[in-house]
């Protein structure tokens, strides 16, 4: 199958882009309006971007009209925000925060989700995650012309991580449980792990081992 980007539609593009690149983490961020309200969505176009500074990108798709999303927004205006991690646990209240809540309500108000202090920013973290990486932003890229998406990076500056969760400076992955994001309304567990070791280029007069 060929397909050409300049003869598929938006949709189908997006179908096509969430089809295949999967599975996806899923960054539940939490952000703050100038009046203190606490916004609470998940978005999985979202990856690593550095680590030496840590960083983190979020790329937040725009409104039909071409306006920021209330996320987008919240980040733009307050220069901060947190990325709350998504596992098994709650995976089904992260899904009813992805609902389209009018700017002047807060998802985590409206659902009744705790909000904890972070350490080095005044947007709260969830108290569902047991992972969190406090945010300030670095850059925000716009994509497309018209925009159509605010690619958010975002420097970290301070990590928690529930215990059970931390050994000898590495993460448990199955004590972790993270859920990943697939096409339509699917989600994925972590499944089977398995390991390959790095190859190591040797050559060998004009061979390559």
């Amino acid at each position: 199958m060929e397909l050409s980007m300049a003869e598929l539609a938006r949709q189908a593009k997006y179908k096509l882009l969430t089809g295949c690149v999967i599975p996806r983490p899923i960054a539940w961020l939490t952000s703050m309006d100038r009046a203190g309200l606490v916004n609470a969505a998940p978005f999985s176009y979202f990856n690593v971007a550095s680590v030496e500074p840590m960083m983190l990108s979020v790329a937040v798709m725009r409104k039909p009209d071409g306006m920021r999303k209330d996320t987008a927004r919240n980040i733009a205006e307050g220069g901060e925000f947190v990325v709350n991690m998504v596992d098994v646990h709650n995976v089904d209240v992260m899904n009813q925060t992805s609902a389209e809540y009018p700017p002047e309500e807060s998802e985590a108000a409206a659902l009744g989700l705790e909000l904890l202090p972070s350490a080095s920013v005044r947007v709260p973290r969830l108290g569902a995650s047991r992972i969190h990486f406090e945010c300030k932003l670095n850059q925000i890229v716009e994509l497309g012309s018209p925009t159509v998406s605010d690619l958010i990076i975002g420097e970290v500056l301070h990590v928690q991580v529930d215990d059970e969760l931390y050994h000898n400076g590495r993460i448990d992955a199955r004590a972790f449980a993270p859920v990943s994001r697939l096409a339509g309304q699917g989600y994925a567990t972590l499944g089977e792990v398995f390991e390959r070791p790095r190859p190591i280029y040797e050559k060998k007069g004009n061979a390559i081992k």
